[in-house]
């Protein structure tokens, strides 16, 4: 049974989204404070976190960083302020995979916990090429795991799963409304910054040059590329 973990101060709030997860056949273990939440991931092994953002102890930015640090591709969900747009950059630029605003509908929640699973599980479909090469860029499908000039880079859930849709689409422009589409199972809605948090991150971690990208390229109006020439240096 998959296991998750729910941060989340506002009891009330907790036993309701932990009771529509459990019917729903999930194991849900609850904590109301940051500073209980690395010794419940060792009692109950997460197979994903739900993560308040404004809770007492250890706040949820410093939980999620505490989390990367020793566990790169965990899927965490952040609940963030619905109207907070700097809340939800913040999240995802801590490491959160995926953000749903307060107060939230726990359908809302689900659907979204289930997308995020479907996408970081560790099976691929059959027909499916173990291995994506560009120059000395290698996605190992099967292992979930990323190298490039012959070193491992660790990327979280969300990192990861963006780089396999445009790795799979290399040379193609792709929109946001594809990408939020295809990683987060919900439609653009115009002001959703999460690809473009995921993309910079990206870009860090391939070591581009920010004022001129050239293996992420942005192309103006359209959307978002993976080149096919620039990954041989």
């Amino acid at each position: 049974m998959t296991r998750i973990l729910l941060v989340e101060d506002d009891e009330e709030l907790a036993e309701l989204i932990a009771s529509y997860l459990q019917r729903s056949d999930y194991d849900v273990s609850v904590v109301h404070r940051g500073d209980h939440v690395l010794a419940a991931m060792r009692r109950h092994a997460p197979d994903l976190v739900v993560l308040d953002l404004m809770i007492p102890g250890i706040d949820g930015l410093q939980v999620c960083r505490l989390i990367r640090q020793d566990n790169a591709e965990l899927p965490i969900i952040m609940l963030t302020a619905r109207h907070n747009s700097d809340d939800q950059i913040l999240g995802l630029e801590t490491g959160a995979d995926d953000y749903v605003a307060k107060p939230c509908e726990p359908r809302v929640l689900l659907a979204r916990i289930r997308t995020l699973l479907r996408r970081s599980a560790h099976a691929e479909p059959a027909n499916e090429a173990r291995l994506i090469v560009l120059g000395q860029l290698t996605l190992d499908l099967a292992e979930r795991q990323v190298q490039w000039r012959s070193q491992r880079v660790d990327l979280s859930s969300g990192e990861y799963n963006l780089l396999v849709v445009l790795a799979r689409h290399t040379g193609e422009v792709l929109s946001r409304e594809q990408l939020i589409h295809e990683l987060r199972g919900i439609e653009f809605n115009g002001i959703d910054r999460s690809v473009d948090v995921a993309i910079s991150k990206l870009r860090r971690k391939f070591e581009e040059n920010p004022s001129d990208p050239q293996r992420i390229k942005t192309v103006w109006g359209k959307g978002y590329m993976l080149s096919r020439r620039e990954w041989d240096e």
